[in-house]
């Protein structure tokens, strides 16, 4: 029988393969506590510049430009890449605390980046080997920021054959990051030729011919996340831009793992954001209610059984989604030991820390209005922007799937079958 209070640690890599053989990808190990001091304090300074302005730049809701550039000169962009291109050469535990660490300041950056470092992380699970290095040093060198149109729920794109490459056509919903990037991962269906039927990852220029973006994100939170519509007509695809072919192997299926991770640490972001903002103003506040015995609300103790008990779930969630960081990276270490059962066990443990953070960000970011008062829903405040931002991504896809996974693993042991939202 499974032990709930004491879950299974992760699993070594297999023995380094022979030297004829090409590592399945840079990712080795887990990160060491130096790796993570190092990018923290990386990722708290840019956070305090984000800081600044964040609301400002909601309230106007334009794509992100300037903004980014923080992003580039900190490392952040390449922080995943391999060190021995110019990157970064750090984990995935170390990426998922970075992203964490910026949503508590702007929740629409630390989304960008979160999707940036999925999207190049299909070098590594997409591209063939002989191809790694020359994406991965064009990226790192022109710190190319990589936006994406793979919404698997909108599978609206063609390509079709043109002499030793292809045109790609179509209206893809929800491409974040393309508008303000370099770069898109695109994925399509080829139609026509010896490849009819498969579906193709390749990279584009974000501005190239016939990339119009339709500037349409609309949503109430995550308004700088870049998220609109973007339409293709007749845009040329090169075979140097081509990744590969989508097939499912387990390795190359890590990818929706980790952005289902990376979703969880970007809600726990929002909630310390919320939290941290919510006691600025709380310890701020005059007086208390005039029920109160206390002189102050900041002492009254039903406003510090409020920040108990969120203050004690957001460390509960922190714990939990850390050790399925380093779960993640002791995967992605075994590289093609990687097998359908585990990515699947891996898969259950990031759905757990999905549904907590995701309850734990809509709860937290509503209820600290509780303490803070009537003032605090003033917009000059801001303090809205936590809830808007938790509320708009968790509809990402819907949590109630992932605690029936989460509830059927547990009753009978079944592992839910692959799919791009799992």
């Amino acid at each position: 029988m499974t032990d709930l209070l004491n879950p299974p640690t992760p699993s070594p890599a297999p023995a380094p393969p022979d030297a004829a053989t090409p590592p399945r990808s840079h990712w080795t190990g887990v990160a060491d506590a130096d790796e993570l001091a190092r990018w923290t304090a990386v990722a708290l300074d840019v956070a305090a510049v984000l800081a600044r302005d964040v609301l400002e730049r909601d309230r106007r809701g334009a794509d992100p430009t300037t903004e980014l550039e923080p992003l580039r000169a900190s490392g952040l962009v390449t922080l995943l890449d391999p060190a021995a291109f110019g990157g970064g050469g750090a984990h995935w535990q170390t990426a998922f605390r970075v992203v964490r660490i910026l949503a508590r300041a702007d929740g629409s950056l630390a989304q960008l980046l979160l999707y940036h470092y999925v999207n190049v992380a299909n070098i590594a699970t997409s591209a063939p080997a002989a191809e790694r290095e020359r994406f991965y040093r064009r990226t790192i060198e022109g710190r190319w920021l990589w936006g994406d149109s793979v919404n698997p729920v909108d599978p609206d794109l063609r390509l079709r054959p043109d002499g030793d490459g292809y045109r790609l056509d179509g209206l893809k919903r929800f491409s974040t990051g393309v508008s303000s990037g370099d770069r898109a991962l695109v994925n399509a269906v080829v139609t026509g030729g010896e490849r009819e039927g498969d579906v193709i990852a390749f990279v584009i220029d974000s501005h190239a011919d016939g990339v119009e973006h339709l500037g349409d994100w609309d949503a109430l939170g995550q308004r700088q996340s870049a998220s609109g519509s973007v339409r293709f007509t007749d845009v040329r695809v090169e075979p140097s831009d081509v990744l590969g072919a989508l097939d499912g192997e387990p390795f190359s299926t890590l990818i929706t793992a980790a952005i289902q991770l990376g979703f969880g640490n970007l809600y726990l972001g929002l909630a310390e954001g919320a939290l941290a903002a919510a006691r600025d103003i709380t310890i701020a506040r005059p007086n208390a209610w005039f029920l109160s015995d206390a002189e102050r609300y900041a002492e009254d103790p039903f406003v510090r059984r409020l920040y108990g008990e969120l203050v004690a779930q957001a460390a509960a969630v922190e714990a939990l989604a850390d050790r399925v960081g380093v779960l993640f990276d002791a995967e992605t270490a075994k590289g093609d030991g990687v097998t359908a059962e585990s990515r699947g066990a891996l898969a259950i443990e990031i759905a757990k820390v999905k549904v907590v953070s995701s309850d734990l960000a809509t709860d937290a970011t509503s209820r600290v209005f509780e303490a803070t008062g009537s003032s605090s829903t003033r917009s000059s405040v801001g303090l809205d922007l936590y809830w808007r931002n938790a509320r708009t991504h968790s509809l990402h896809d819907p949590v109630d799937y992932k605690r029936l996974e989460v509830g059927a693993h547990f009753l009978t042991g079944v592992l839910q079958p692959l799919s791009l939202y799992t």
